[in-house]
């Protein structure tokens, strides 16, 4: 047994060091305008091939969330999942844990990041897959780590329009797989399509998610339609337990409350059998957002003092959109465009459909009543 698992540590550092992070779209900054939104990968690569690291055997990580396709395009999809050691968010975002007052650095304990990468499989197929019958017509590698909270997004090409494919992860030489997902692309610009149906949401706050779950077993619809507030920033009110407790401010936050919802099995289900195309509204933000701040927090020094715990506007917002980003199976928005989530899918000759974002990206005013 000791040799085996010398064997299987010595195998995920030769990984380590060949591994290849641009398989893994949730590296990327969410806009190609802003790349330094994105991760740093050669400080993720030289990170994961120090001396010292214990590898985390395939037995000890789960499939914690599911999985979950979107984006569809007539030869490509997006696929999601999250692999980890544990459900909860990773915690060196934190930086700082405790109470410290602002400015002073003598009490701060910083927590680091996970050096180990983590190798995921993933291949789609054109049926359901079986024992004897498991050939893949598309498929691929990707690296995942507690940079980004273990979540890994990658772009499945060279698909047929119009087709429902079906599709898994699997954790790299091993027998630790996901559930089978199932997605669907998009038509040709010029195809003669009749008909297509969607399932459409909004507005959704945690925890009663029975009509996720009702659209997905009676599986009536083609494609999932999100209009926003897909998460709620607020905190514990009432019966609404949610995680953290507090309103959220961090990239902790949004990570872990996006982590809260996803552990829902009605959504769980209908992410892992449809393909989403989703917007944000205000809340994946804070209430009554628009361009420059929200309703109850601006960029003033007045505001970064009472209104929150000391993070401005400009960083809440990078916050959310980077944890958007990480855990919605969703594509990085065109090269000429700001930090924006607005875009259009033509789905054959039958409708063009415009994904709008009415709130963040160019919203001069909104109520500014607490």
């Amino acid at each position: 047994m000791r040799t085996a698992s010398l064997l299987y540590a010595a195998g995920l550092l030769v990984t380590a060091v060949t591994a290849d992070f641009d398989g893994n779209l949730n590296y990327a900054s969410p806009s190609r305008r802003h790349a330094r939104l994105g991760i740093n990968v050669p400080l993720v690569k030289r990170r994961s091939t120090k001396r010292g690291t214990i590898p985390i055997a395939p037995a000890q990580l789960k499939f914690t969330h599911g999985v979950a396709s979107g984006d569809p395009w007539p030869e490509s999809v997006i696929l999601w999942t999250r692999i980890a050691p544990s459900s909860k968010s990773d915690e060196s975002t934190k930086v700082v844990d405790g109470t410290a007052p602002l400015y002073n650095h003598e009490t701060e304990r910083y927590i680091k990041a996970d050096p180990n990468p983590i190798c995921l499989e993933w291949n789609v197929y054109d049926s359901k897959p079986t024992r004897l019958k498991e050939r893949s017509v598309a498929n691929g590698r990707a690296y995942t780590t507690s940079d980004i909270d273990y979540t890994v997004k990658v772009e499945a090409k060279g698909l047929k329009p119009l087709t429902t494919y079906y599709y898994r992860f699997e954790v790299c030489d091993s027998d630790n797989k996901s559930p089978l997902g199932r997605t669907k692309t998009a038509p040709k610009a010029d195809d003669d399509v009749s008909d297509l149906s969607f399932a459409v949401f909004s507005c959704s706050n945690y925890r009663y998610f029975n009509v996720y779950g009702n659209a997905a077993r009676k599986d009536e619809h083609d494609y999932v339609i999100h209009l926003g507030d897909y998460i709620y920033e607020t905190g514990r009110d009432g019966e609404r337990a949610t995680k953290p407790a507090t309103t959220i401010f961090t990239l902790h936050d949004y990570r872990t409350r996006h982590g809260q919802y996803r552990s829902d099995p009605d959504l769980q289900l209908l992410s892992q059998n449809s393909p989403w195309i989703a917007t944000w509204d205000d809340h994946e933000f804070a209430d009554n957002g628009y361009r420059d701040g929200f309703s109850g927090m601006n960029n003033t020094e007045e505001s970064f003092l009472n209104d929150g715990p000391r993070v401005s506007v400009d960083t809440r917002k990078v916050n959310a959109v980077r944890a958007y980003f990480e855990w919605m199976p969703i594509r990085q928005t065109d090269l000429d465009d700001g930090l924006r989530v607005w875009r259009s899918f033509q789905m054959g000759k039958l409708l063009d459909l415009i994904i709008l974002d009415t709130r963040n990206y160019d919203r001069s005013i909104t109520s500014l009543g607490k």
